[in-house]
């Protein structure tokens, strides 16, 4: 058995085990339960802050918002940081609390060194929220009326002080539909969700950072944002906080109670990652691993596919396991696309999907190493707008 008859045996295995560990998730992925509307409920309901930073929202602004106040559980108010934008963001911002008393705007003050922006802004807003229940989101996601009811319902049931989900990913070029759809292979891939339930390991969690849905005790006893405050990954360190101040946090199928375009285009979409792809991992060893698993496993069956097609001579034991392999590849992603209303193109384009996203994270590693990584024209030594 020659050397790459081995490496496609590791490549089946891979390629089966991936498959197996999303089969399993899927299962304990669990769709929020309907819940009737109360309009009618006004103050006896929990109180829910919901607090969107905005720095250069004026695309967005307005449509989370106007979706945020439509929802079913009336009980709440939607607080707004206008995080020093030099667009119209603050006179959009005006108009929405002059029509709905429920929207505040927070006082903005200077970004103090050691700060990302967005936890910055974050932590202002969770300073003056009312409410027992706080929902960090993004301007550029876009709420069902039955979101927040859904959700909290849901929280109750999990009996979980921190819940998150992965809005629907809307993606509009075809860069988008091959890299976005990466956040739910990754996840459903390598993350362990009958663990993540089973025990209060903060390696064991993961959140998205569009949706961060939480109880105000667990909320102050973590730390807030304080707790992460340079860090661009919220998804990552939030609930892992909470895990080690001794506060459960999950997971939920929300893909029907809200939607978001990350990114617009291969550039957006490149920066969008980079910014954060290292931190998600956190060490250089992970990063190296997940690359030889992906080079392994997700590349190198496509390529000894292509080059036996290009009649380069390849062993029959090596062809079969390498097709073996992409099958379940394809039959994954589709699943995934299905099963989150993602674009089929994506899963189609597996390996360039895998190929990008590993570029993504060494990149995102180069700059973490250079100190270069930014935001919204800012890098944490940024101490104004």
């Amino acid at each position: 058995m020659n050397v790459l008859e081995v490496l496609a045996i590791v490549a089946a295995f891979i390629s089966v085990g991936a498959m197996v560990m999303t089969l399993i998730n899927l299962s304990v992925y669990r769709t929020p339960t309907k819940v009737p509307a109360s309009p009618a409920d006004g103050g006896a309901a929990e109180l829910v802050s919901i607090c969107v930073p905005a720095r250069n929202e004026e695309a967005n602004l307005e449509a989370v918002v106007r979706s945020l106040l439509a929802q079913t559980h009336r009980n709440i108010e939607v607080l707004v940081y206008n995080d020093h934008s030099t667009d119209r963001t603050g006179e959009i911002l005006q108009r929405l609390m002059s029509d709905d008393a429920r929207v505040r705007a927070v006082p903005v003050v200077p970004l103090e060194t050691g700060w990302n922006g967005k936890q910055f802004a974050c932590w202002q807003m969770s300073q003056h929220a009312k409410g027992s229940r706080l929902l960090f989101t993004d301007a550029d996601v876009r709420f069902e009326p039955d979101c927040v009811a859904r959700t909290l319902a849901s929280a109750r049931t999990l009996n979980a002080h921190l819940l998150s989900t992965f809005p629907r990913q809307v993606t509009g070029t075809l860069s988008e539909s091959i890299v976005v759809p990466m956040i739910h292979f990754i996840l459903f891939s390598y993350l362990p969700m009958p663990r993540m339930r089973r025990t209060m390991d903060p390696a064991a969690s993961a959140a998205c950072g569009q949706f961060l849905f939480c109880t105000r005790e667990g909320y102050d006893a973590s730390g807030g944002h304080a707790a992460f405050k340079d860090s661009m990954h919220d998804g990552v360190k939030m609930p892992r906080a909470f895990r080690r101040a001794g506060f459960r946090t999950d997971l939920f199928h929300g893909t029907d109670l809200c939607s978001c375009r990350m990114y617009n285009g291969f550039s957006a979409t490149w920066r969008g990652f980079a910014k954060n792809a290292y931190e998600g991992l956190g060490s250089v060893v992970l990063l190296t691993f997940v690359t030889v698993l992906h080079l392994i496993g997700h590349l190198l069956p496509w390529g000894v596919l292509l080059a036996a097609v290009a009649g380069v001579s390849v062993s029959p034991l090596a062809v079969g396991l390498c097709a073996f392999a992409v099958i379940w590849h394809l039959t994954q992603r589709l699943l995934l696309a299905l099963r989150f209303r993602q674009a089929f193109i994506g899963a189609l384009l597996h390996p360039a999907g895998v190929a990008l996203m590993t570029a993504i994270q060494w990149w995102s590693f180069y700059l973490h190493l250079t100190g270069q990584r930014a935001w919204k024209g800012r890098s944490l030594s940024a101490t104004t707008a």
